[in-house]
């Protein structure tokens, strides 16, 4: 047999397995909403008309801010083009859905009501809307779920579309939000009566800019903003991701470097972080409840002794770049994880105890619990176990994806169609590499090569 022939035997027997690999796991997906659970998913809600029940029932309306969905996407604005707003009744039933903004954020309730919220939303204009160029308009809106009324409470245009979104704005009191401002590397106070800004504290007065991400593209990634009280003194509480960090602003004084969680590539302790939830002593804390997005886990960390001690961890085998966790009044951990899918609550034992199967969701808030976790105590107060997968309870597909670094394996996950695993992501690379390669041996091998003359190669005659 001829090198020739079996190079074809291979190229064909690497081109029919990954072929093989993908179709099967893409209809696997299509026979089911959710290739991990089968639960019924939003989505297939949403596309029927027929809005419920679609989770199990739950005491207290779960609303869900996606960053964007690739199930329902009929935007040209990449494969997640779509993001959308989700209200779960107590019926499981879908209560409130809209899809006006292009990216959706963080959600709180309002304070006093029953049934009203006041989220973040980002929009991308049109360049006829920005003097030519690309810009986005960056808001805070509120709407009653029941009645769908909504209100323009605060916007702001910045320049461009990914790394200056906000992501968070925290609200103080009737008329002044605690924004974290991505775009301009700073958190700030503004009045929404007057529409001007009271205080403001810039990352570059307390942190080197050869530290973080690029400067000046993305180098806080600022994704997350708390009012917080230390001390009796008022501070702002900021999620610097791309410092793996999360740090206290005290209003007067400015950083509290002596209370900041994590440091700048210390990825045991946070690895690009986001929506921490502050838990004060008289909750059982000082506590900080944070989505470690890129070590695919929840933690909780209890200050003791002027440090910071992990004191609880949770994940589990479908566990993809959680976003959000809020400590519920009962004790239970509402967990928003965004490459898995699914927003899903879990018991004080750490079993998922209701799951809603939803396209990558960015933050997830139980009404009537209050804001984030202002309801729920520290995980060393409640005693709750810690929990994290056993390797030898994971699928083919799971060790894989648990044998790449987190960063790797959340890339995947973030890239390739929601349906996509580790093992199809390997057939996927196999056939763009095998395919190019094959057709390029063929024309060598052809009589269609011969003769074409190389347009660099020099004539030595």
């Amino acid at each position: 047999m001829s090198r020739r022939v079996k190079l074809r035997l291979l190229l064909a027997a690497v081109v029919v397995l990954a072929t093989g690999t993908v179709a099967v796991g893409y209809v696997a997906a299509e026979r089911s909403s959710d290739r991990v659970t089968g639960d019924p998913s939003v989505e297939q809600a949403l596309r029927s008309g027929d809005r419920g029940p679609v989770v199990d029932p739950r005491d207290g309306r779960t609303v869900v801010a996606t960053d964007s969905n690739a199930f329902v996407s009929d935007e040209s604005d990449g494969p997640r083009a779509q993001a959308e707003l989700v209200a779960f009744d107590t019926d499981g039933g879908i209560y409130y859905h809209e899809n006006d903004h292009t990216r959706y954020w963080d959600v709180d309730p309002v304070a006093g009501t029953e049934a009203t919220v006041e989220f973040v939303y980002a929009d991308h204009l049109e360049p006829d809307e920005c003097d030519g160029s690309v810009c986005t308009r960056n808001g805070v809106e509120r709407v009653n779920l029941t009645t769908g009324e909504s209100t323009e409470v605060f916007s702001r245009v910045t320049p461009g579309k990914h790394s200056t979104r906000w992501h968070d704005v925290d609200r103080i009191d009737d008329h002044r939000l605690l924004v974290a401002d991505i775009d301009r590397d700073r958190a700030f106070v503004v009045n929404t009566t007057t529409e001007l800004i009271t205080w403001e504290w810039d990352a570059q007065a307390a942190f080197d800019v050869d530290s973080g991400g690029p400067f000046p593209e993305d180098w806080t990634h600022l994704n997350d903003v708390e009012h917080v009280e230390i001390a009796g003194r008022d501070a702002a509480m900021v999620s610097l991701r791309n410092h793996d960090q999360v740090a206290f602003i005290d209003f007067e004084r400015g950083l509290l470097e002596e209370w900041t969680l994590g440091s700048d590539g210390d990825h045991d302790t946070l690895y690009e972080q986001h929506n921490p939830d502050y838990i004060p002593p008289e909750r059982g804390g000082p506590a900080l409840l944070v989505a470690d997005s890129e070590n695919g886990r929840v933690v909780e960390y209890q200050r003791e002794g002027g440090t910071w001690n992990r004191s609880w961890t949770w994940s589990d085998a479908r566990m993809q770049w959680p976003r959000d966790a809020d400590r519920l009044p009962n004790g239970h951990t509402l967990i928003t994880d965004s490459n898995g899918d699914r927003v899903f609550e879990i018991d004080r034992a750490g079993e998922v105890v209701w799951t809603a199967t939803i396209g990558f969701p960015y933050e997830a808030e139980r009404l009537g619990t209050g804001e984030e976790s202002a309801g729920g105590e520290s995980a060393a107060a409640l005693d709750l176990p810690s929990r994290e997968p056993d390797p030898a309870n994971l699928s083919l597909s799971g060790r894989a994806m648990a044998a790449l670094p987190p960063s790797v394996a959340n890339g995947i996950a973030y890239v390739f169609p929601r349906w996509v695993g580790s093992v199809e992501a390997v057939a996927i690379l196999a056939l763009v590499v095998a395919v190019p390669l094959w057709a390029r041996l063929e024309y060598r091998w052809s009589d269609v090569s011969v003769g074409v003359r190389n347009p660099f190669q020099i004539d030595r005659k």
